[in-house]
């Protein structure tokens, strides 16, 4: 292959991701993105419209001169991406098109992550599965982007906390080999970063701090407009700062890290003992219904302002918010976004963190760093697994 031919690929690949982000621009702007000349820009773009992959969709809003064409990219293009969103206990699956449009109803699995007799191959039949009930052909799919907790090196498609594969293989690997897709792997935490990033409360952002609160609590960092992953791709492991006095066992295997006061299921823990103890709570009734983990019960009541909830939340909030105070320090972002699960409760959340900040962090700092509530909720994840595809996609 050519040095210019494959120059022209990455450009045409870089083009689509440009509009998947962004969903419609103009050739000046896709130039300005890209770095090329407007005349190369323009004849990609001329060639992916004629390969149905663009459509052009009107006039940009005028500036005072001849306005500008507005290309994204066509919706009825037959072309998927599969998103998997996994915690330790819980993977959901959606598919959507290339305009971000779910083309079929969430899937949901009980899957155990941390169970030792956890079965890789249980994951395997429910994204195939999914896929053929789906009836939408495998050649329209462009890949399976994969979200989890733990120790992911999405460079090298490596998971060294959960689901372990014999005789060396990677879990990346082992996916790709079994759902005969491109598969992607990513943190769970560094998704619902480049989430935010590329389509909620950081857009257009250098330096942010994203938490995901969830079973446990995560955190992306953003620097420079770009994802941080570190040296080895293990940055953000925010929940093991050692901020905690309780006794309690983190899941890493050590005292006093602050996931052990901060994630949703300590906080639903904590309200099912207090319930125990004989606490009036509107919980009592909604832990009765087994249909939905207890943890969202707990949310639900946060959001109904139940007293009890509400003073667990505003005790894991205030924790949250040292561990955040440090963080400010060392970092000073600009901006702080709560993701994840949690973000349902965040109106709650927040004063609690805001306390802490106040109490804990030199004002001329902290002073510069808004607190934002994530808009994306739920798919936050699932965007980003979706896009994991898109970028690293060459579009042949």
């Amino acid at each position: 292959m050519s040095v210019i031919i494959e120059k022209n690929q990455r450009l045409r690949a870089d083009i689509i991701k440009y509009l998947y982000y962004k969903n419609a621009l103009s050739l000046t702007d896709l130039s300005k993105l890209t770095s090329k000349s407007l005349p190369l820009v323009t004849s990609i773009v001329n060639g992916l419209i004629n390969e149905n992959f663009i459509i052009e969709q009107g006039l940009a809003p005028s500036t005072g001169g001849r306005r500008a064409s507005i290309y994204l990219l066509n919706p009825n293009n037959q072309k998927f991406t599969v998103a998997v969103a996994m915690d330790q206990l819980v993977t959901r699956l959606v598919i959507y098109d290339l305009s971000r449009k779910m083309v079929i109803p969430m899937q949901y699995l009980d899957f155990n992550m941390s169970d030792e007799s956890s079965d890789v191959d249980v994951l395997v039949n429910f994204i195939n599965k999914s896929i053929q009930s789906s009836n939408i052909n495998r050649k329209d799919i462009i890949g399976v982007g994969i979200g989890m907790p733990g120790f992911v090196n999405a460079e090298l498609g490596v998971n060294s906390s959960y689901l372990p594969i014999k005789g060396g293989t990677t879990i990346r690997d082992y996916l790709r080999k079994k759902i005969k897709l491109q598969v992607e792997i990513d943190n769970d935490s560094s998704l619902i970063a480049l989430a935010e990033l590329n389509f909620g409360e950081a857009v257009g952002l250098k330096n942010v701090m994203v938490v995901n609160i969830g079973w446990g609590t995560g955190l992306g960092m953003i620097l420079n407009g770009q994802l941080y992953r570190g040296s080895s791709g293990y940055a953000g492991e925010f929940s093991h700062i050692p901020l905690s006095d309780s006794k309690n066992l983190c899941s890493c295997g050590k005292k006093g890290c602050l996931e052990v006061d901060t994630s949703l299921l300590v906080m639903a823990e904590k309200a099912e003992k207090a319930l125990a103890e004989g606490t009036v709570s509107s919980m009592s009734e909604l832990f009765k219904d087994k249909s939905k983990h207890p943890r969202e019960h707990f949310l639900d009541a946060v959001n109904a302002q139940d007293p009890l909830a509400i003073s667990i939340l505003s005790k894991a909030g205030f924790q949250l918010g040292k561990g955040l105070a440090t963080l400010i320090h060392i970092l000073n972002p600009e901006c702080i976004v709560l993701s994840g699960r949690g973000a349902k409760a965040g109106k709650m959340l927040v004063p609690p963190i805001q306390q802490a900040i106040n109490e804990f962090c030199i004002p001329r700092i902290s002073e510069q760093t808004k607190i934002k509530i994530s808009t994306l909720t739920d798919e936050a994840e699932l965007f980003a697994a979706a896009s994991l595809i898109i970028e690293n996609s060459q579009f042949d």
